[in-house]
């Protein structure tokens, strides 16, 4: 076979600040999955990326490039409409739990395909790995009899969708391109075209416990994917969101399975209630309703009757006790006064540390570690009054997790500026 282009000449030229077209882009991504591109050289052109950007119909050709490396997923035959939302992660993020049932409760179907917890921010499939019996691998048939019956699927997404992508990503990981805006947000987008949705709902973080810290980068960021959405014809809208605390109060597997149960019955934290009724609200609007009352999905029941059947289809027990951690570790308020500071991304690592959380990717998870907040900033504390508790079954893993939480809660004098970042939802891209 007679290869269309010289990888050597396309990576000079990106180097040099130039714009790729569309058939250089499908012939390199098409070459790098099956071995001819080298990793090496798909290393030089990433680094080449990072520095020097692309322009957007670049994006949008290396995303369908990637999207055309393997299979995609197709709903034409479903009687309602599909809608999903993606996360770019980060600390006591369990939003996914009630918003899946909470929208597919209206009638519209939402398949989401998930992923697992690398470092401080938790996977999806692992805290519902927390519920007995429930199983994150599906056959294709049984996913779209789930999204017929249920109208809710959360699952392990299969190999075939966007293969280009699981190799670049890990290529990223060890040559430092990670952040590349326009390699993130094809990377994302790729999965989620695969899967077929005809409307996307992106929640994009910023702050201590996010991806992306920066707000004007996540901006960048909410921007691009919205612009690839449009470009390949899925209605899309993003929401920046404040990732500078913790969302809610439960950060772990199980225990944040505990909260999403408290929102389904109508309770639970006001933050993840905020969040959880926001995209709900775009994702419903997207999917043709926008005067859908969720509120009243959550008060009288019905996201709760979606979430039992969403839970039971795959095998799981909605009211099986869920684990329980042998250790705990209570820490107190030192004196009176207000808690001005709790920072996500500190209380993210000591839950991993606890074990919530995996270094590499075949780790296990201990389902029953984490951490339960009972303040939030802004709230009045006493001496002596818990905290936080920290869970885990090996208490020699308190140390490093308390080490982790040096400086990361202050409690200060009534009337000190509260470090929150902000409101909760600070922006909108559509």
């Amino acid at each position: 076979m007679v290869e269309a282009f010289d990888v050597v000449d396309l990576i000079r030229a990106k180097r040099d600040k130039g714009t790729l077209s569309t058939a250089q882009i499908d012939w390199l991504i098409d070459a790098y999955t099956r071995g001819y591109v080298a990793d090496e050289q798909m290393s030089a052109m990433t680094m080449a990326i990072f520095l020097n950007g692309m322009e957007r119909e670049e994006i949008r050709d290396l995303t369908l490039a990637m999207i055309a490396s393997g299979e995609t997923l197709n709903f034409d035959g479903l009687d309602k409409p599909t809608t999903d939302k993606h996360s770019t992660g980060g600390v006591g993020d369990k939003i996914t739990l009630p918003l899946a049932p909470l929208v597919a409760s209206f009638g519209v179907a939402v398949p989401q395909l998930s992923g697992r917890g690398l470092g401080h921010t938790g996977g999806t499939l692992d805290k519902l790995e927390s519920i007995p019996g429930w199983r994150a691998n599906l056959s294709n048939e049984e996913f779209h009899q789930q999204l017929k019956d249920v109208g809710a699927v959360v699952c392990a997404a299969g190999s075939g969708l966007a293969p280009a992508d699981g190799k670049l990503y890990a290529l990223r990981d060890i040559t430092g391109t990670v952040e590349a805006i326009p390699l993130i947000a094809s990377s994302i987008m790729s999965k989620k075209i695969a899967e077929g949705t005809a409307a996307l709902v992106l929640d994009v973080k910023f702050g201590s416990g996010a991806f992306m810290q920066d707000p004007a980068r996540s901006r960048e960021l909410a921007e691009t994917m919205v612009r690839i959405g449009k470009d390949a014809g899925v209605k899309t809208v993003a929401l920046l969101s404040n990732m500078n605390v913790p969302l809610g109060l439960a950060i772990g597997n199980a225990n944040e399975v505990r909260e999403s149960v408290e929102v389904l019955a109508g309770g639970g934290p006001k933050d993840v209630v905020e969040l959880t009724v926001a995209l709900a609200r775009e994702m419903l609007a997207l999917a043709g309703q926008p005067d859908a009352d969720v509120e009243a999905a959550l008060a009288d029941g019905r996201a709760m009757d979606t979430w039992r059947a969403m839970i039971s289809a795959q095998g799981g027990e909605p009211d099986a006790p869920l684990p329980v951690a042998k250790e705990s570790h209570v820490v107190l308020a030192e004196r009176d006064g207000v808690l001005t500071t709790q920072h996500a991304l500190p209380f993210g690592i000591s839950a991993w540390r606890l074990g919530a959380g995996r270094a590499r990717k075949e780790d296990p998870v201990d389902h029953a570690a984490g951490i339960d907040l009972h303040a939030k900033p802004g709230d009045t504390v006493t001496k002596g009054q818990p905290l936080f508790t920290m869970h885990t079954s090996d208490a020699a893993r308190f140390d490093r997790a308390l080490e982790a939480l040096e400086g990361a809660y202050v409690v200060g004098d009534a009337g000190s500026a509260i470090e929150d970042g902000g409101p909760l939802i600070a922006g909108r891209v559509d």
